[in-house]
């Protein structure tokens, strides 16, 4: 446990000096609760002439998220830094004489990726929804008294944090930044949304990890489609876990 708590002193210590994740996470912030806002001007004047149905179906939630989704592109990019610009650099070899153990220094600086990024969440989330629902206003608005407006929050903090180690074990496999984020930045943000939209395949998209579990982001019901929020959420834990586990075995079978 000691050793896990100094090499976790150790990633910090990165993560706070390199100046590429430090603006990666203000540029999540600005991208989410920027969009957010846009979103709610947009709808402020957009819901009055809606159509009844289309009123009835409105999710004031799911629409304040649509900035966050944006602003993970960059979150994932944190990850991926995180992690592979050790090997690009070729620090990777003084941090393993630091820290011998792999699986301590794996884990430590997953650990310390996903508690960055779960606390930086917290933040872009709670911001990016008030943002929204007061650029909003009217009664079209949602407030955290509302059904399901927890849970989404809730699940939206766990839907980033759990992308962002996602990405952080792919790059443990990978090895390399650029190759990294040109996969999963088109995967995340073209391909899924495209797949999404077939009907063919629109079933089966359901089930790559940015959709399944961005399904948590809706304060309703999710309609037309066969998972819920919350299998949703679990088919996207065990994406990450499928990526971690992979990680952590190129990490103790391959030279540094």
């Amino acid at each position: 446990m000691a050793d896990t708590t100094a090499a976790m002193r150790f990633e910090w210590t990165k993560i706070r000096t390199l100046r590429s994740t430090l603006w990666s996470l203000a540029v999540y912030f600005l991208i989410s609760v920027s969009f957010a806002f846009l979103a709610g001007h947009f709808l402020r004047g957009s819901y009055k002439d809606m159509s009844a149905e289309n009123k009835a179906d409105f999710d004031p939630v799911a629409a304040g998220f649509h900035g966050l989704r944006l602003g993970m592109v960059v979150l994932v990019v944190f990850g991926v830094l995180a992690v592979s610009s050790e090997y690009s650099t070729g620090t990777i070899r003084s941090s393993l004489t630091a820290v011998p153990r792999r699986g301590v220094f794996y884990g430590a600086k997953l650990l310390t990726g996903a508690a960055t990024a779960l606390v930086t969440s917290v933040v872009v989330v709670g911001v990016s929804f008030f943002t929204t629902q007061l650029a909003m206003g009217g009664p079209q608005s949602a407030s955290l008294s509302d059904d399901g407006v927890l849970r989404a929050l809730a699940g939206g903090v766990l839907y980033t944090t759990l992308i962002c180690v996602f990405s952080m074990g792919l790059a443990s496999v990978l090895r390399s930044s650029a190759l990294t984020i040109g996969i999963l930045v088109p995967l995340f943000f073209m391909v899924s949304a495209i797949l999404n939209s077939i009907p063919g395949v629109q079933k089966a998209a359901q089930f790559l990890p940015d959709v399944a579990g961005g399904l948590i982001l809706q304060s309703g019901r999710p309609e037309g489609t066969v998972l819920t929020a919350w299998t949703g959420m679990a088919v996207l834990v065990a994406w990450t876990a499928a990526s971690v586990t992979a990680g952590y075995l190129a990490m103790r079978r391959r030279d540094a």
